[in-house]
C-alpha cells in the first residue's frame, strides 16, 4: 500500500505564533517548577487564570507526561483549548523523552476526540527535533483493539500541526516529514505484530510487507519451501516442518541508483509467527503472547519502509525468514542434527530455541547478497528479559567499532540498548558430543549463548545482535504507551540506514 493512502491524517508545519494557529488542542510541554513562559506569553490571560488555579490546587502537579486540558478565553487566540504536558527537567530532554511527551499529549488528546490538535516547540527545541515530535505524535495513530466490535476508541485527529515560531519554513516541514515516515513505520510494525497467528501466518505475513515494500519502491523477492530446500537452508526448515503452515523467507532490497557498491547494510529479522515451543512445548499461560515472536521481522519490514521513503544513501537488504513453530507428527526433536546452509551442523537440545535456527540461516544468506556488514533484530531469550527487564535491548556483536556505531545510532534514534559480552566460554556452552554446535547452552547467560551461536553464522563481517525479547511488547500501559506491541528497533535500524558511507569505516 502506498504511504499516501495508509496516513490517516494530514501532518503539517506553520511557523506562525502560537495564538495564530486554529486548532482544537494546542499541546504545550512544560517543565519541571515552570510557572511563566518569556516565549509564551502571559498564560493565564490566555486561560482566565486557570493555569495558577490549577498550581494552587495541585492539580497540575508537574509530573512528567500529566495532562492539564484548559480552556483558551481569550479572544486574540485561534486555539479552542491548551493541553499542558509536565515535561520533567528541561536538562533531561533528550530525544526519547520527547517522543515521549508527544506521545502522552496526543494519547490524551485522542481520547477527547479533538479534530485537530498542533504542537508548539518551546523555546530552545531544536527546529530538527520536530522530527522526533512528529514521529511521536503518530504513536495514538495506531490502534491495539483493531478486532473490537465495539467501544472503539475516537478517530485520531485529522489534521496534526507541529508550531515552530520563526523557524525556516522549508527546514521545519522537512523535519516534521521525515518524523512522520518514521512514526507511520513504526505503526506499521506495531500493526504487524499485534495480528494474531491465526491471521498472520508466514505466507500472510509475506504477502503484508510485500504489498507494503512495493509500494514504496522497493525490491521484494518471497522464497517458498522449495527453493529453501535447494538453498540448503535446512535449520530454517526444521523449524517448519511440525506446522501445516509453509515457511517462507523475505529478502527486501533498497538500491538507490546513485548509491555506491559499498557498504551494502542487512538488517535480518526473526520473524516467527507463532512460538509453541514445538516438541519443547512452552507453559499454556502467557503462550498466547508468542503471536509477536515475529517482531524483529516487522521491524525490519518497518524500517526498510522508512528507509526508502526517506531516500537512504546507503543499499540496504532486508531478510525476514518467517515460520510457524508448532508441535507435530513431523515437528523437529530434541537430539535431532541438522546441517544448516553454511554446512555447520547443529544438535537440537530444544526446539524452543527455535529462532536462532532460522536466523543462522537468514545471517548465511546476507552474506551470499553482498552484505558488508549485518544487523539482526530478534524476541531471542526470556534471559535477556531477565537480565535487563522490560525498557533496555540487549546489544552484542563484533568488531566493537562496529557494535559501537550501532550503540550510538540507538541513542540518536532513543532506542534504548546495553552492551553485553560474548566471552570464550559461552561458545564452550554450546559443544555437542554429536555435531559442530548445540542450540542451546542451557540457562546460564542464556542471551550470551544465544549470541555466541549467531556469531558462528556472521563469518568475517562486522555483525551486530539486538535482543528485543524484553522490549517488543509492553506489558503495562503508559501515557505514551497503550498495552502491546512498541515497534522497538525501527528508529535504530532507520539511523542505521540513513548514515551511509560512515558504515564504511566500521
Amino acid at each position: 500500500m502506498s504511504d499516501d493512502r495508509r496516513l490517516l491524517s494530514q501532518f503539517v508545519s506553520t511557523t506562525i505564533p502560537a495564538q495564530d494557529v486554529a486548532t482544537d488542542i494546542l499541546l504545550v510541554p512544560v517543565f519541571h517548577g515552570e510557572r511563566q513562559f518569556a516565549d509564551f506569553g502571559d498564560l493565564d490571560g490566555v486561560v482566565g487564570g486557570e493555569w495558577t488555579r490549577a498550581l494552587a490546587s495541585r492539580e497540575f502537579s508537574h509530573r512528567t507526561y500529566e495532562c492539564l486540558f484548559v480552556r483558551v478565553v481569550n479572544p486574540g487566540w485561534k486555539a479552542a483549548r491548551l493541553c499542558l504536558v509536565g515535561a520533567g527537567e528541561r536538562a533531561d530532554l533528550d530525544a526519547e523523552r520527547l517522543r515521549r511527551l508527544a506521545a502522552a499529549g496526543s494519547h490524551a488528546a485522542r481520547q477527547r476526540g479533538a479534530a485537530s490538535i498542533a504542537w508548539l516547540m518551546r523555546e530552545g527545541m531544536d527546529v530538527e527535533a520536530a522530527s522526533v515530535v512528529a514521529d511521536g505524535l503518530s504513536a495514538a495513530e495506531f490502534d491495539s483493539g483493531s478486532y473490537k466490535s465495539g467501544d472503539r476508541p475516537a478517530s485520531f485527529p485529522a489534521t496534526v500541526t507541529i508550531v515552530a515560531t520563526g523557524a525556516r519554513d522549508a527546514t521545519l516541514a522537512s523535519a516534521v516529514h521525515r518524523g512522520r515516515v518514521i512514526g507511520e513505520s513504526v505503526n506499521f510494525t506495531r500493526a504487524l505484530a499485534n495480528e494474531p497467528g491465526n491471521v498472520l501466518t508466514p505466507r500472510e505475513f509475506a504477502t503484508r510487507v510485500s504489498s507494503e515494500a512495493s509500494g514504496v519502491g522497493l525490491g521484494v523477492d518471497v522464497i517458498d519451501e522449495t527453493r529453501l530446500r535447494d538453498l540448503g537452508m535446512r535449520l530454517l526448515l526444521s523449524v517448519a516442518q511440525g506446522s501445516a503452515e509453509p515457511p517462507r523467507l523475505m529478502v527486501i532490497r533498497h538500491e538507490p541508483a546513485d548509491a555506491p557498491a559499498s557498504p551494502v547494510l542487512a538488517l535480518v529479522g526473526k520473524g516467527v509467527t507463532f512460538d509453541s515451543g514445538g516438541i519443547s512445548i512452552k507453559p499454556a499461560d502467557g503462550m498466547e503472547r508468542m503471536k509477536d515472536d515475529m517482531a524483529g521481522g516487522a521491524a525490519v519490514a518497518g524500517a526498510l519502509r522508512a528507509l526508502a521513503l526517506l531516500k537512504a544513501p546507503v543499499r540496504v537488504i532486508g531478510i525476514i525468514p518467517t515460520v510457524e513453530n508448532m508441535p507435530g507428527g513431523r515437528a523437529t526433536r530434541p537430539g535431532d542434527v541438522v546441517i544448516g546452509a553454511s554446512g555447520t551442523s547443529v544438535e537440537i537440545i530444544n526446539t524452543d530455541a527455535e529462532g536462532r535456527l532460522i536466523l543462522a540461516d537468514a545471517l548465511w544468506y546476507a552474506q551470499q547478497l553482498g552484505a558488508t556488514h549485518m544487523i539482526d533484530v530478534a524476541t531471542l531469550t526470556g534471559a535477556c528479559l531477565v537480565a535487563l527487564g522490560r525498557t533496555v535491548s540487549g546489544l552484542f556483536g563484533k568488531p566493537v567499532p562496529w557494535v559501537e556505531a550501532v550503540r550510538a545510532a540507538a541513542a540518536r534514534a532513543g532506542d534504548r540498548v546495553w552492551h553485553m559480552p560474548i566471552y570464550e566460554e559461552a561458545k564452550e556452552q554450546l559443544r555437542s558430543e554429536i555435531a559442530d554446535l548445540t542450540n542451546t547452552g542451557g540457562r546460564p547467560g542464556g542471551a550470551c549463548t544465544a549470541a555466541a551461536f549467531l556469531r558462528e553464522f556472521s563469518g568475517d563481517r562486522p555483525w551486530a545482535h539486538l535482543d528485543i525479547a524484553g522490549t517488543a511488547w509492553a506489558e503495562t500501559r503508559h501515557p505514551y504507551q497503550p498495552k502491546g506491541a512498541t515497534g522497538v528497533a525501527v528508529r535504530t535500524l532507520i539511523e542505521l540506514g540513513m548514515t551511509g558511507g560512515r558504515l564504511q569505516s566500521q
